[in-house]
């Protein structure tokens, strides 16, 4: 992805946070297809439920350290004794409910991949497999949920996934660049606008 301008316009929800910048600038928006990786990122936005994204991506290192990177097959596994280890793990959010929403969210995942096509063939299937770019000039342009972000909440509750409704499922969308929502004015607009169109070639 190209450099940082110099003096560049970004979306304002970083703010002044250093690791909120550096996640706007590489990383949100960034159309991801890998399966593992998207499941990592929706349980992510799992754990945010009711927080903000802030927190959990200052908690992310430890999140991936204390669920094996979110491997699904791994995490499919984790036994009550390692629930218990999580519990009292301070890095994380230790929210009981979640962190056995996420075991049994692996245990989905791996029937998706298993009989059900593909879990990155079913999650982009709701934007017909292509990022869908909306204009945003301000915070009110911002959807907080989709017709899309609905059925992909509804589908993937229907094969047993929890924490997965349809605003954090619209969350997800923006930050696996299945939706782009960077501010019209944003440099990543059209820095992603490039990478999407060298994607295609």
């Amino acid at each position: 992805m190209a450099e940082t301008p110099k003096e560049s316009i970004r979306c304002p929800w970083p703010a002044d946070d250093a690791l909120m910048v550096a996640y706007h600038d590489e990383e949100w928006g960034v159309p991801v297809r890998d399966g593992k990786a998207l499941f990592a990122k929706l349980m992510l936005d799992g754990f945010q439920a009711g927080l903000s994204w802030r927190t959990i991506l200052h908690k992310r290192e430890a999140f991936l350290k204390g669920f094996h990177e979110f491997d699904p097959a791994r995490v499919s596994k984790l036994t009550e004794k390692d629930i218990t280890r999580l519990l009292a793990d301070a890095g994380i959010i230790r929210h009981r409910g979640k962190i056995e929403a996420t075991i049994a969210n692996a245990k989905a995942y791996l029937e998706i991949e298993k009989h059900g096509g593909g879990f990155s063939k079913l999650l982009w299937s709701f934007v017909n497999d292509r990022p869908v770019v909306n204009q945003i000039s301000g915070r009110g342009d911002v959807a907080t949920e989709t017709t899309a972000s609905q059925a992909m909440s509804k589908e993937l509750r229907a094969r047993g996934m929890k924490f997965v409704g349809p605003t954090i499922v619209y969350a997800f969308m923006q930050a696996v660049g299945m939706v782009d929502d960077h501010f019209d004015g944003c440099f990543r607009k059209k820095q992603l606008k490039t990478y999407r169109s060298r994607q295609k070639a």
